[in-house]
C-alpha cells in the first residue's frame, strides 16, 4: 500500500508538470526504468540521490519532501508476507489488508480465509489434489497470519456476506464444520464484525459472478481496492468504475442478506443440524 501511495505521488506530480518520463530522466539522470517502475508501485526501493533529484525537480514542499521519504522508508521494509511469496507474490493483498480499515467480502463458496479455522482451513485445502501436504501448511500457516489483523486491539471493520452454500458445504467432517460455525458466531458478535448469510430463498442477486473482496483505508486519498481471486491469480481492481460496479454487487447482496441478528440466529440453527448428524 505505501508503494501505492508512493507510485500516486510521483506519478500526478510528473503528470502536472507536463512531462514525460523521459524528460524526468533526462533532467535527473535517474533511469526511465526506475521511473517507470516507482510510478506503477514496482520499484521496492529507491537510492536517496534519486529521491532528491525527483523532490527537486517537482519543488516538493516540506511536508510532501517529509511525507515522500516516510512512505519510501516504510516501502523498503518487508512485511510478514515477504516470506510468503509464493501464496501471495508481491504481498499486496495481506498488505492491504494490513492497512485497511475496512473490509467488505462476498463469499460464494467457502469460509472467508480471515473466520477460518485452522481444521477448516486443511479440509479446505486437502478437498482437492492440485496442494500437495507442504503447500498445505504453507497456505495455514500464511492464513494465520493474516488473521492477526482482526485480533488487534484496533482492527479495521469487517462485514461479509456469506452465501448459504458456504456454510451447508461440510469441510472435512460434521465436527470440524460445527467448529467453523461456532467460530463464526463467536465473531459475529464482535462489535467490529458482521456477517451477514445470503440464504438460498433470497433468489438470484447482485453478486452471482462470484466471490471477491472490498478494501477501503482511513487515508482520504487512498481509493478503495477491489480483489478477486481465479484458478490461477490474484486480481486486484482500482479503476474507479469498476469499483462502483463492485460497490453496487456487494450492497445488492447485502441488501438481499439476513440481518446480524438473523444470521447468528441461522448459524447456531445450521449448528445443530450437524450435531444431530454427528
Amino acid at each position: 500500500m505505501r508503494r501505492r501511495r508512493l507510485a500516486r505521488i510521483f506519478r500526478d506530480f510528473r503528470e502536472e508538470s507536463g512531462k514525460t518520463l523521459e524528460a524526468v530522466s533526462k533532467e535527473t539522470g535517474v533511469p526511465r526504468a526506475t521511473l517507470g517502475k516507482l510510478e506503477t508501485a514496482e520499484l521496492k526501493r529507491i537510492r536517496s540521490d534519486q529521491l532528491d533529484a525527483l523532490a527537486w525537480l517537482y519543488d516538493f514542499d516540506d511536508e510532501t519532501w517529509a511525507n515522500v521519504q516516510q512512505l519510501s522508508k516504510d516501502a523498503a521494509e518487508r512485511g510478514w508476507w515477504a516470506q510468503y511469496k509464493d501464496l501471495y507474490g508481491r504481498g499486496d493483498l495481506p498488505s492491504f489488508e494490513v492497512e485497511s480499515s475496512f473490509i467488505r467480502v462476498y463469499e460464494s463458496q467457502v469460509i472467508p480465509g480471515l473466520l477460518q479455522t485452522s481444521e477448516y482451513t486443511r479440509a479446505v485445502f486437502t478437498g482437492t489434489s492440485a496442494f500437495p501436504e507442504d503447500k498445505i501448511a504453507r497456505h495455514m500457516d500464511g492464513r494465520r497470519e493474516r488473521q492477526a489483523i482482526l485480533e488487534r486491539e484496533y482492527p479495521p471493520e469487517y462485514a461479509a456476506v456469506l452465501d448459504e452454500s458456504a456454510l451447508r458445504r461440510t469441510a472435512g467432517t460434521p465436527e470440524i464444520m460445527r467448529k467453523q460455525l461456532l467460530h463464526l458466531v463467536d465473531l459475529a458478535k464482535r462489535p467490529r464484525v458482521s456477517l451477514h448469510v445470503l440464504p438460498f430463498d433470497a433468489g438470484m442477486h447482485g453478486a452471482t459472478l462470484g466471490s471477491f473482496q472490498i478494501m477501503e483505508f482511513p487515508e482520504p486519498t487512498d481509493p478503495s481496492i477491489g480483489f478477486s481471486e481465479t484458478p490461477t491469480s490474484l486480481v486486484f481492481v482500482e479503476e474507479r468504475d469498476d469499483m462502483r460496479r463492485m460497490d453496487s454487487m456487494w450492497r445488492e447482496a447485502h441488501s438481499a442478506s439476513l440481518t446480524a441478528n438473523q444470521s447468528i440466529e441461522f448459524l447456531e440453527r445450521a449448528i445443530k443440524d450437524l450435531g444431530d448428524k454427528s
